[in-house]
């Protein structure tokens, strides 16, 4: 039997990744758009909703140096996302939603989490840069766990997702599902998403989730088909290139029993005894 089956879920799961173009450096826009397309995941009875990477101003990095104040956002209760806390509380949802963050250490790249009550609770820290993106920002240090319905649900962000150890941490550290905020564009994302994201759910047998951008921001043209892969790295739910939309997808603990199972990767390198990864994992409840 998996080292992991007596921790895995009992009940389904249906979570949901929007994508859309914001609004290069309209904060409330982007906001309003959040809200937005959160009533929709709702509505199609979603219990969680990932938005894009660095959203709430655009993937803007010059807009956010001028004038991080506006564009980022630090760890007090900002006024700015009260509808975000609202919509949460109301629809009972949780949202993930990225962002510019600032505090003592610098500048983040980073997902902003809002459980179902509309709290905000710790936010995750890209922790793999881009070389151009380490002129203007800080790695995060640690992973991000969060707890719903019995799901463990480890947060990463966009380049997080081409290294192979950092969806292996979360999976060692218990993690049904990885959820990825990112920015791919048409010249070259599209093809390393359709690599990274169905390989990182049948190496770690995960649900993984992408939300991604669609249209330009920050100058990049993007490439939209936001998605969700099966624990067998199969897409179970897929959105268009070039239009804002959301899609859903019911996750199964029978669908993950049953692959991690036969796929026994992840019980074979707990059983080597190498299951100490370097990332630390708090656990958040979402509920």
């Amino acid at each position: 039997m998996n080292l992991k089956q007596a921790s895995l879920p009992h009940t389904s799961l249906r979570i949901a990744a929007a994508q859309a173009q914001p609004v290069a450096g309209d904060v409330a826009a982007n906001i309003a758009r959040t809200v937005e397309l959160t009533a929709v995941a709702a509505d199609r009875g979603a219990k969680l909703v990932v938005f894009p990477e660095k959203f709430l101003s655009g993937y803007e990095p010059d807009l956010i140096a001028g004038d991080p104040a506006k564009y980022a956002f630090d760890d007090s209760h900002d006024p700015r996302l009260e509808p975000i806390r609202e919509i949460c509380r109301r629809r009972e949802i949780a949202v993930i939603v990225g962002a510019a963050t600032r505090g003592a250490s610098g500048l983040h790249i980073s997902s902003l989490v809002f459980n179902r009550s509309g709290e905000q609770i710790e936010p995750y820290h890209k922790q793999y840069l881009y070389s151009s993106e380490t002129r203007l920002y800080q790695s995060g240090s640690q992973g991000c766990m969060l707890e719903l319905d019995g799901w463990r649900l480890a947060a990463g962000v966009c380049y997080d997702v081409g290294f192979p150890e950092h969806a292996r941490h979360a999976a060692v550290n218990g993690a049904h599902v990885y959820l990825v905020s990112a920015l791919f564009s048409v010249k070259t994302g599209y093809h390393q998403s359709r690599i990274w994201l169905p390989a990182r759910a049948f190496d770690n047998t995960l649900y993984v989730l992408l939300s991604n951008h669609v249209g330009t921001t920050g100058g990049w043209a993007t490439c939209g088909a936001s998605a969700i892969w099966s624990p067998y790295g199969d897409v179970i739910a897929q959105a268009g290139r070039d239009r804002d939309e959301v899609v859903t997808a019911l996750l199964d603990p029978v669908v993950l029993a049953d692959v991690r199972e036969r796929e026994t990767v992840l019980a074979d390198f707990n059983a080597r005894g190498d299951a100490t990864a370097a990332n630390c994992y708090t656990v958040q409840n979402l509920d």
